[in-house]
């Protein structure tokens, strides 16, 4: 960590303890009885070592093909089957990971706190190539067999070859001198990189050299100090068609156009975690714990959900034709992607999910922040039943 992230994340401690000692911390939502129409069973669970430091890391699982690959903390990288979890095969790095995995048919890459960015192959593990771009990486890469693009805290993109990791381009955004722990993953689609940065902005970059094919500012920082003008966009951004969706914290949720980022929409909210989106909607986890589902071509409010308040919710997911999200507690929730009513849950394990779920092959894989993998099976039930607060079903035939 830099000495200037440092200093802030002190400052910014330091007013959250002397907020305390006037102001309620606000407590996590008791989880309540609902009427389930779900149930979730527990196909297989792995692991790949995490830590007991609340760190915040980037290490989401990424689904390639019939695989899905993982990283832990301590740095074992590895593969197994989606379907089953068996292991296909594992290697152990010697960094401290962060960021990864990201993945094509190929290639598997991962991300230290040093720097480090590593290539595996996809098939056996092995190392491809290393190299270091002196900045800690908090999100996975984008891997394309013509470019890998990583995003590190320094607020720089790097734009590197596939091949042996020769750095072709850089592209940076000045970093406020406080900013959310956390980065937004680039997404390339087409002819360019697209990207989120803690000055608020979202950038395309051209991938033959850098370039920028358009920047837009979300929101710009307001407020009279500091934590106040806290406008990071720390979001994986979604892409469908013609059409990107971005989340700000303190700021907007917004859709923009793909050859131009002209914003065609936007509202006021607050997220860092980010969204899914469908044939329809987007849906959003907020900084508070709310979701929120929006029509995707108006950004028209559907419904909201705050039965899940303060229980710093995951990026939510569509899986079983509903909306999944994870929280603090390892439980992990199903919500009708209709009404945003509770209609399934269950609890992974004890230890927090902080990293994104992934829906494939009709399960739904959570990786919590010990590098217990978990792969669920939701499906319907016959006759809705009763769910207590710990996840059981009542009643019911």
């Amino acid at each position: 960590m830099s000495m200037r992230r440092l200093i802030a994340a002190l400052a910014l401690l330091t007013l959250f303890t002397a907020c305390s000692k006037t102001k309620d911390v606000d407590r996590p939502q008791q989880l309540v009885p609902f009427t389930a129409s779900l149930r979730v069973t527990r196909a297989w669970s792995a692991s790949v070592g995490g830590t007991r430091k609340p760190l915040r890391l980037g290490l989401d699982l990424m689904v390639e093909g019939d695989r899905v690959y993982a990283a832990g903390h301590g740095g074992e990288v590895a593969a197994f089957d989606v379907q089953t979890g068996r292991r296909l095969w594992v290697r152990r790095l010697k960094a401290a990971l962060s960021g990864g995995p990201g993945a094509d048919a190929q290639t598997v890459v991962v991300g230290s706190s040093a720097g480090d960015v590593f290539a595996l192959r996809a098939d056996n593990g092995k190392v491809l190539w290393h190299v270091n771009v002196a900045g800690e990486l908090l999100a996975a890469a984008a891997v394309t067999p013509r470019l890998v693009v990583v995003r590190a805290v320094d607020g720089k993109l790097h734009g590197l070859a596939p091949s042996n990791g020769h750095e072709l381009w850089q592209v940076q955004q000045p970093v406020p001198s406080l900013s959310l722990r956390g980065t937004s993953r680039p997404m390339i689609v087409g002819e360019v990189a697209i990207c989120g940065f803690d000055n608020g902005k979202v950038v395309a970059a051209n991938l033959t050299d850098g370039s920028s094919a358009w920047e837009t500012v979300i929101t710009p920082p307001h407020g009279s100090n500091d934590i106040e003008r806290l406008n990071d966009v720390d979001a994986t951004p979604r892409i469908d068609g013609a059409d990107v969706y971005v989340a700000q914290f303190q700021g907007k949720v917004a859709m923009l156009a793909l050859d131009n980022g002209q914003i065609w929409w936007s509202h006021d909210m607050s997220s860092y975690r980010g969204m899914a989106i469908d044939d329809d909607n987007v849906y959003v986890a907020t900084a508070d714990g709310e979701i929120i589902a929006m029509r995707r071509k108006t950004g028209v409010e559907l419904w909201r959900q705050k039965a899940l308040l303060h229980r710093r919710l995951s990026v939510p997911v569509v899986s079983a034709n509903a909306i999944a999200v994870a929280d603090f507690q390892g439980y992990v929730h199903w919500l009708n992607a209709q009404t945003g009513a509770l209609i399934g849950r269950t609890r992974a394990g004890k230890h927090t999910i902080d990293d994104a779920p992934v829906a494939a092959d009709g399960l739904l894989l959570v990786i919590d922040d010990r590098g217990k993998i978990t792969a669920l099976r939701p499906t319907p039930l016959a006759t809705p039943r009763l769910a207590n607060k710990d996840g059981a079903v009542k009643g019911g035939g």
